[in-house]
């Protein structure tokens, strides 16, 4: 895989076929998140892997957009330690989010995330311990129309760099 591609490439996935992912296909995503880099390598995350149709249908409840976790063959929730306590702690969800995102692009996986707003919600649905917190879960599998994994992207659809990069100061 080219890097500078899988970048450029990558698109959000929203709708899933009904076939399950191998569990080599589970595993490389889940390893792609694990090996991510981490402030000052403390790794202050856990993965819930999940891919009970019923438990994806309920945490798929959990956020105003996430309705995409339904029908997902895989979703992943990303816990951390209370995310007020430290700035760099959903800075280290995201990479690993993002890693496992890239990993599954590589294997032919689309994905999403999806913003967990009712926090206690999830909880209850997935049972974690109260010093553990969601606050982003990942929605993987194969895309309804593979075209949508490589489809170059739109003209326009990005800010230009220019606009956004300042040299030395504002």
């Amino acid at each position: 895989m080219n890097v500078s591609d899988a970048i450029r490439m990558k698109r959000a996935v929203r709708k899933f076929q009904d076939t399950p992912l191998p569990d080599d296909v589970v595993n490389a995503i889940l390893n792609a998140g694990r090996r991510s880099q981490s402030s000052k390598n403390v790794q202050a995350w856990q993965f819930i892997a999940i891919r009970d149709k019923s438990i994806l249908k309920g945490l798929s409840t959990c956020g105003q957009w996430a309705g995409h976790l339904a029908g997902a063959a895989l979703g992943v929730a990303i816990l951390t330690p209370d995310p007020t306590e430290k700035f760099q702690t959903m800075f280290d969800a995201g990479q690993a989010a993002a890693f496992m995102q890239l990993a599954a692009w590589e294997l032919g996986v689309g994905s999403v995330p999806a913003s967990i707003y009712e926090a206690e919600k999830a909880r209850g649905i997935l049972g974690f311990p109260d010093e553990w917190h969601l606050r982003i879960a990942l929605s993987f599998g194969f895309p309804l129309d593979e075209k949508k994994l490589s489809t170059p992207p739109k003209k326009g659809g990005r800010v230009v760099l220019e606009d956004v990069v300042h040299w030395e100061k504002w």
